[in-house]
């Protein structure tokens, strides 16, 4: 096999075989596997590799040696609609290197299974029928226990005495757990969570009924902030901007929160939440005022940008 079509047609056969839906039958889905495999032209299967690969790589090795080329903006249709499938199918490991990369991180990772490179080694040959039958046979377990590693990497966040919720892994989403668990305790004592995103499922937990009786009807896949909290005994809503790398809340977010909550029958308040001082010092011009700002690494401290009050909503 030496023709770069014939290639790209084994690999949509592969795929066809293995069960994947219809929407990665084809060939964008095909060069992944052949990327993953670092199958170039005139390569036998039984030399396909593993390499580690990211998603601009993947494209990049798709031009160089298969002359597709994807624009830049197919980016995420690449990620969303190949690779997700891959790795929910146990074709592929996501950072098998370092499972707990954020999902979000520019150096995550790809690699090919290895149960599935072994069995992939032998397509063309006469095992591979027999193979690939007993491959699927125990596919599923597979599947499950690779599921339940990733699972294992996620943090853990009480959001109430008894209840948790999990998120994707990364310093974005360990700020929001020290949000919840020890901002909210210290400065709205008996508070419930409305919301909190996730940089992997961006909504990590969402009480729309508690939110719809504040008079607050949203899109959670609009411009919510990071953790939204409600503070019963005052009967304020708490809007608090997680900032690992960017995104306080500078003028413009305050505008845009301001507009989203118009409808609360709760009073507004505005926190920008920091992991360190050291990070905080690259933002502090951005800040706007009016707004409270809390450090997770001096938690019992909360910094007021002028104002008449402290930690209290302001009457447009």
């Amino acid at each position: 096999m030496k023709d770069k079509n014939d290639y790209i047609e084994a690999a949509k056969h592969i795929i066809i075989s293995l069960g994947l839906p219809r929407a990665q039958q084809n060939e964008r889905s095909a060069l992944c596997l052949l990327a993953l495999l670092n199958l170039t032209p005139g390569k036998p299967w039984f030399d396909a590799e593993n390499p580690f690969m990211g998603i601009t790589p993947i494209m990049d090795w798709a031009r160089e040696h298969y002359q597709r080329d994807y624009a830049p903006n197919t980016r995420e249709t690449v990620r969303r609609q190949t690779m997700h499938q891959f790795c929910d199918a146990g074709i592929a490991l996501y950072n098998p290197d370092k499972p707990d990369r954020p999902v979000n991180s520019p150096k995550a990772v790809y690699q090919i299974e290895p149960t599935m490179l072994a069995l992939l080694r032998t397509f063309g040959t006469p095992q591979w029928h027999d193979n690939l039958t007993s491959y699927l046979s125990e596919r599923e377990t597979l599947i499950a226990r690779y599921a339940k590693e990733r699972d294992q990497n996620r943090i853990p966040v009480e959001i109430a005495p008894g209840k948790r919720i999990t998120l994707s892994p990364g310093e974005h989403s360990e700020l929001i757990k020290a949000i919840i668990e020890d901002f909210a305790p210290r400065f709205a004592p008996g508070s419930m969570l409305v919301y909190t995103g996730d940089t992997g499922d961006k909504c990590g937990y969402f009480d729309a009924a508690l939110l719809a009786r504040l008079g607050v009807n949203v899109d959670i896949h609009g411009k919510m902030p990071d953790v939204v909290i409600y503070y019963v005994k005052k009967n304020w809503l708490l809007l608090v901007e997680s900032v690992t790398s960017h995104g306080p809340v500078d003028g413009k977010r305050h505008t845009e929160l301001t507009e989203l909550f118009e409808g609360s029958s709760a009073g507004l308040i505005y926190v920008t939440a920091f992991p360190n001082r050291s990070t905080m010092g690259r933002y502090i011009s951005e800040i706007a005022w009016e707004t409270e700002v809390w450090v997770a690494d001096a938690p019992s401290h909360l910094i007021h940008f002028n104002g008449e009050r402290f930690l209290g909503p302001y009457d447009e």
